[in-house]
């Protein structure tokens, strides 16, 4: 069977990535351009009988000038027919409301000498907005074939893998010749001749468009301009924003409290019937008290992690995002940042590793170089697992504050806590680094329209599974490690804790007795020994030796603080209980008070808050600002501030 190589690329926004989904289904793998740390999709698409095609899904960019990463990858891409996924065919994909605009990459393309079909999706929207175009025309203008298509309704792809098919018929003279003459009259740099350039481009597809579109507003059912009127109202729409991202934070804990209970039991009843089922022995203890807990302590927030998925996912496939990023750039630009910084740190609520990696479209360094630094302060999805199960110990389930759940106003209150030292951090740096220069912000506004459940899911289930399984090697891995320095430790002291115990505790009934052997072995074990080396310095901050571990564990990703106290808390526990129930259970062992009481729980909150715990964001800052200098200040400065507010919030409220 032949096998051919398309290249979908266009403008962000104009639904290449719903039409890539419509042409390749689930066919797909997502990967990195060879050398460069930039996501691509690639996809089968059956053409024929006898011809499949290999859809490959450039990055969303308006220009193939490179002054972005995302440009310099499509570059490479179409210009090198030694490049591995030189295409055989290109089609770009552009809005129908946005043709002047989208086109403008088309006619870059074109030049390019390579067959290129001209995609117009969202054509359904024709006739609400009163759109018509004289397709025969344009496609001879433009010298290409036309398919309009319809990602959401699923129409005119079938035409528009009949014309992939056909390629090899489609002219590959360029519409756009550029007169360097002309150009040579008016300009002597190559600075002020690429300027001309675009400007011609840019008047040719206007003079184009004068000749094959019509828009009769007269006939327009439009409701996007009363719904922005509201949604990116300089008033109401920071209150219709808060008010979602409210809704969200509320959803987070009263939806999953019942899956996540369900799960934290079945894990809890899966360790315990593992203990008493299987023959005992070293492996059984390490199945039953370090796998199987590290484990439960990162898929007990699966609904909680899906829910926020989920929730910024309709925002983005509704169009509504691009509206925040709108909004916020308002606010932005009065703390030293463009509107483009916007989209790292609302990114960043998912995982700091692609929002640091989205600020490749900012073209001044400096201002690229902040946004860096400050976008790991914003509330990732890793740092979800410790708000949530330290928020559900120091505040009850049933509290209220004008009827609404106090659990989800603290949880926004720390998300807001991210963002808001965010762009003060950028504020400070804007003035330390001394920025002279700034970038211009450009953000289109994409149509509202309903989100494709399709595409909803695979998004969710993607973002969901990549948490899971990234974080579940990490945390498996140091499960064990803990596990086997929980269990062991140096002399003899857990070979004679049984003696040691039964001597000093002779009134003791079994069950009180195996709890005082099991916390003897736990105190004198390697990590014992080491949380005790350590307590002096955490001590302050309301930790006991057993938090400290976990806090240290946690420099390899934050999520491992739970796995690490449902592992610590489950060696040589012969009960059957969960994770919450250990940790609201656990004491101080001199004092006996609650290790977690509300002065060590809002400690913790904030020390999450601020600290930069995830290795893996500390090397792609490395990378991206190629070197150590940044990621060592950056990580010493913020768990300098996470200590810090830490020991003051413990000291006020112990």
């Amino acid at each position: 069977m032949k096998n051919i190589k398309v290249a979908l690329i266009g403008n962000p926004n104009t639904g290449k990535t719903s039409l890539f989904n419509r042409l390749t289904g689930l066919n797909q793998k997502v990967g990195n351009y060879p050398g460069i740390t930039v996501d691509q999709k690639i996809g089968k698409s059956v053409l024929s009988q006898e011809v499949t095609a290999e859809i490959i899904d450039l990055p969303g960019t308006y220009s193939l000038n490179a002054s972005s990463l995302d440009e310099d990858v499509a570059v490479k891409v179409l210009s090198d027919p030694q490049n591995k996924n030189y295409p055989d065919v290109v089609v770009v994909v552009v809005d129908i409301e946005n043709l002047k605009r989208n086109l403008f990459i088309y006619t870059q393309i074109k030049d390019l000498g390579i067959p290129t079909i001209l995609a117009i999706n969202m054509a359904d929207r024709m006739a609400d907005r009163g759109i018509d175009i004289d397709i025969p025309k344009l496609e001879a203008l433009l010298f290409t074939k036309i398919a309009l298509v319809s990602s959401k309704q699923n129409k005119g792809i079938s035409y528009l893998k009949k014309m992939i098919l056909s390629y090899n018929t489609i002219s590959t003279t360029p519409c756009f010749k550029e007169q360097e003459t002309v150009l040579s009259k008016f300009a002597k740099d190559e600075t002020k001749k690429h300027h001309l350039e675009t400007v011609r481009r840019y008047q040719f597809l206007k003079e184009v468009l004068q000749e094959t579109f019509s828009q009769d507003p007269h006939n327009a059912k439009d409701i996007r301009s009363y719904l922005d009127r509201i949604l990116i109202h300089k008033v109401y729409g920071y209150f219709i924003f808060f008010a979602l991202l409210f809704t969200l934070f509320q959803a987070l804990f009263s939806w999953s409290e019942i899956p996540m209970d369900f799960i934290d039991n079945t894990f809890a009843f899966l360790s315990e019937w593992v203990k008493n089922n299987l023959a005992k022995g070293t492996f059984t203890n390490l199945l039953a008290e370090g796998i199987i807990p590290g484990i439960g302590g990162v898929v007990i927030f699966i609904p909680q992690i899906a829910f926020l998925f989920l929730f910024t996912s309709v925002l983005e496939e509704s169009g509504y995002m691009s509206r925040v990023v709108f909004l916020m750039d308002r606010i932005m630009r009065k703390f030293g940042l463009s509107g483009k910084s916007i989209v790292p740190l609302i990114s960043g609520t998912a995982c700091a590793i692609p929002a640091i990696m989205a600020a490749r479209n900012i073209e001044n360094w400096k201002e690229r170089l902040i946004t860096i630094l400050v976008t790991p302060f914003t509330t990732c999805s890793a740092r979800l697992p410790v708000y949530a199960i330290i928020i559900s110990l120091i505040i009850p389930t049933e509290a209220t504050f004008l009827s609404f759940n106090v659990q989800g106003l603290v949880l926004m209150a720390l998300y807001l806590l991210g963002f808001v030292t965010a762009i003060l951090a950028a504020a400070l740096l804007d003035k330390f680094l001394k920025i002279t220069s700034k970038s211009y912000f450009v953000v289109e506004m994409p149509n509202y329209k309903l989100p494709l459940f399709k595409n909803v899911a695979i998004n969710v289930a993607e973002k969901t599974k990549t948490f899971v399984f990234e974080a579940g090697k990490i945390i498996l891995a140091i499960s064990i490690l803990i596990w086997g320095l929980a269990s062991y430790g140096p002399g003899k002291h857990i070979q004679q804790a049984t003696e040691v115990v039964t001597e000093q505790y002779p009134n003791y009934n079994t069950e009180a007795l195996q709890t005082e052997i099991a916390s003897y072995k736990l105190e004198h074990s390697y990590i014992g020994v080491m949380g005790k080396f350590i307590e002096p310095v955490i001590k302050p901050l309301g930790y006991d030796w057993k938090i400290g571990i976990a806090v240290l564990a946690s420099f390899a990703a934050r999520e491992v603080f739970v796995g690490t106290l449902a592992t610590i808390y489950s060696v040589g526990n012969e009960q059957e209980s969960t994770i919450k129930e250990r940790m609201k259970n656990e004491v101080f062992q001199d004092s006996k008070k609650q290790v977690y009481s509300f002065a060590t729980g809002v400690s913790i909150l904030l020390f999450y808050a601020f600290a930069m715990q995830c290795m893996s964001t500390i090397a792609i800052v490395k990378r991206e600002t190629n070197g150590w200098k940044w990621p060592l200040i950056q990580m010493s400065v913020m768990s300098g501030i996470a200590y810090i507010t830490a020991f003051i919030a413990y000291q006020l409220l112990a």
